[in-house]
């Protein structure tokens, strides 16, 4: 089924987002949305709903009307008021339509669909040995992961069973999980597929389907995945997409996949944009003193701070991570690290045991750490999709962040998208950027380093416009998704 693409656009308050996709924490006053009218918080949030008579958002939690011992959960959690997708999308959900929204990363989806889902299951609870109600698809195996732990967390009181089922760990455990009966599902599609074709479970009795960051799981390749599984799938359900960017492909599965959705947007659709609440430096550099200049904004940094350096292969990532772990603390993931071994990285990351995490692109979507203070592209990625998401691993919940990006001559072919993407957020361009623009790159002589030119967290400022272009499929790093 087909239905009406969304044109307005703006850009989304980075106040709004919260981190990896749970209630954003607020001031203690809950009473902020609720002096508004829906349509002075549709505005003040930039959203913006198509796809007929939609209900108006729900402003506080008290007028959600979900379940005491639920409201219990959020509360004990400190959390005290809706993220704008949540508002949203919650009083949509609950009439059983279909929804695609699109929002950034960080805007607290995960629980946009997820506490709807629990409600589902109140209503439509199925005999789980004999087959899950809910099916979550996710690009990642980190991001299903957290999916899992905010299922079992908030689900708890209503006595909610989470499996997830994800490629490079044994499916020995996982299948046990399954056989004895769950209500929810969260699986990467290779997994998935895998475990389908062993006849292992059942997707007969769901009712309740999600696809979170489809535009990521279409962009590793996982279409051809995606489609077979939702083939098992009934076709009377309840679907849900959840996407960060919205070019033709991601158009285009949802129209087959959805019927007659709304379609919620958070900020800006057509561009891709940078977060304002993030500073970005970038800093024309040679190859030869990346390093250098690399430990020098590290010493630069508070004792303790967190900080991600992304490179572009597995091999850099072991390299960095190997000589500056003595002095910083750093330790490496990627698509080659066992299961136990991401783990046991990440774990250390989160406690502050080890600061510096040195990653491909593995980790650059879906990745909740909280308090992360620096961003650093030690290589510039494939694409400025992948730069934005990768700088959106700070500036989280409203704080603010920094991102520093080495970029070189070898870079010069994304200068022009990276230019748009630095006006889009107020940032201040460097020269040899722009010059290296307008030649179309290539022959630019290398300063040593200066002052970084970010230019601060204005909120103010155009956005620059964002083809489709940047899709296309990654290598090296795509066997992490989930076979």
């Amino acid at each position: 089924s087909r239905f009406t693409e969304a044109s307005r656009s703006g850009t989304m308050n980075s106040n709004d987002a919260a981190s990896g996709g749970s209630f954003a924490t607020r001031p203690p006053s809950s009473a902020a949305g609720n002096e508004l009218s829906p349509e002075a918080y549709c505005r003040r949030h930039e959203i913006t709903v198509t796809g007929g008579q939609v209900p108006p958002p729900l402003m506080s939690f008290e007028a959600t009307g979900f379940p005491p011992e639920l409201l219990r959960e959020v509360y004990s959690a400190g959390f005290s008021a809706p993220t704008p997708i949540q508002a949203q999308s919650w009083p949509i959900a609950m009439q059983n339509r279909d929804i695609v929204a699109i929002a950034k990363t960080g805007s607290g989806k995960t629980l946009g669909y997820l506490i709807p889902g629990f409600m589902h299951l109140q209503r439509n609870r199925n005999d789980s040995r004999m087959g899950p109600t809910i099916l979550v698809l996710s690009p990642t195996r980190e991001l299903a992961t957290q999916i899992q732990v905010e299922a079992v967390k908030f689900g708890k009181s209503s006595r909610i069973s989470c499996a997830c089922l994800y490629g490079g760990a044994p499916k020995g455990p996982q299948l046990r999980e399954i056989e004895r009966g769950v209500d929810i599902v969260v699986a990467t599609p290779g997994r998935l597929n895998d475990i389908l074709e062993m006849r292992k479970i059942s997707l007969h009795q769901i009712s309740y389907l999600v696809l979170d960051e489809a535009d990521r799981m279409l962009d590793m390749g996982f279409e051809p995945q995606i489609r077979k599984i939702v083939n098992e799938v009934p076709t009377k359900r309840q679907t849900l997409m959840y996407t960060a960017t919205w070019p033709k492909e991601v158009r285009r599965i949802a129209a087959d996949l959805l019927s007659n959705p709304a379609q919620v947007n958070i900020g800006n659709v057509d561009e891709l944009v940078a977060n304002k609440s993030i500073t970005q430096a970038i800093e024309v550099i040679a190859p030869m003193e990346k390093q250098r200049r690399l430990e020098q904004i590290l010493r630069s940094q508070e004792p303790g701070s967190k900080i991600i350096i992304f490179c572009s292969t597995k091999r850099m990532c072991d390299t960095l991570a190997r000589n500056l772990t003595r002095t910083f603390g750093a330790a490496a993931i990627h698509g080659d690290k066992s299961q136990p071994e991401r783990d046991d990285v990440l774990n250390q990351f989160r406690s502050g045991r080890t600061p510096v995490l040195v990653a491909t692109d593995v980790a650059a979507r879906g990745l909740d750490v909280k308090d992360i203070r620096v961003v650093v592209n030690y290589d510039f990625p494939n694409g400025v999709e992948d730069y934005v998401h990768r700088i959106g691993r700070t500036g989280r919940a409203g704080a603010t962040g920094l991102a520093y990006t080495f970029f070189g001559d070898q870079d010069a072919k994304h200068a022009s998208d990276l230019i748009k993407i630095l006006e889009g957020a107020s940032q201040k361009v460097p020269p040899e950027v722009r010059e290296m623009a307008t030649r179309g790159g290539g022959g630019m002589k290398f300063r040593r380093w200066g002052t970084p030119s970010g230019g601060g967290c204005g909120r103010g400022g155009g956005s620059g416009g964002y083809g489709d272009s940047g899709y296309g499929g990654r290598g090296g790093d795509s066997g992490y998704g989930g076979r």
